[in-house]
């Protein structure tokens, strides 16, 4: 399974503009919410009269996200601002950031889930990291490995630890702690 994926897109608009820019983002919000794993969207904006716009919309997974961005639906929504609205810049997150999904001050489109407090990330995170590192030093301390020098000890244990971390076991503490975790 997939982690969720969030996209940012920096667009450029005519700040005179700013009626038929909220209009025309929200219709693809619209849009979006009618596609499986759509998990919400939302702007920023540097400020009131800026031209740059980043946008931002999330989706349960990769194969969900694709599907929208393959979409008639969406190739309509981007054909209507064409010529009004550059995009400059995309973005897809799935990784560390993604974890707890930190809140940032982003006009919402959909709601958007509140962060858990620094604490209770602090446990989730040390729920899966004790024990890998454990079990990481005690494989380490029963091969030839251990007979390396610390710094390529260190650097193996992080090349290992790292991707297992990011993409399976927070992850999924996370999904099995978001009882505790967004109580």
């Amino acid at each position: 399974m997939s982690a969720p994926v969030t996209v940012s897109v920096t667009r450029h608009i005519d700040p005179s503009q700013e009626t038929e820019m909220r209009a025309w983002v929200q219709a693809g919000t619209s849009l979006a919410e009618n596609f499986d794993g759509f998990l919400g969207s939302g702007w920023v904006r540097p400020s009131q009269d800026s031209p740059e716009w980043h946008m931002l919309y999330r989706f349960a997974d990769a194969d969900s996200l694709a599907r929208w961005e393959a979409s008639p639906q969406r190739a309509w929504w981007l054909e209507a601002a064409q010529g009004r609205i550059e995009s400059t810049r995309t973005e897809r997150r799935t990784g560390i950031e993604g974890w707890f999904d930190e809140p940032a001050a982003v006009e919402s489109l959909s709601p958007a889930p509140v962060a858990p407090p620094r604490w209770k990330q602090a446990c989730t995170i040390f729920l899966v990291f004790f024990p890998l590192s454990l079990a990481a030093n005690w494989v380490l301390g029963h091969t030839p490995v251990i007979e390396w020098p610390l710094p390529l000890r260190v650097l193996l244990t992080v090349l290992v630890m790292t991707p297992l971390m990011t993409y399976v076991l927070l992850p999924w503490i996370t999904r099995k702690m978001s009882w505790w975790l967004h109580r």
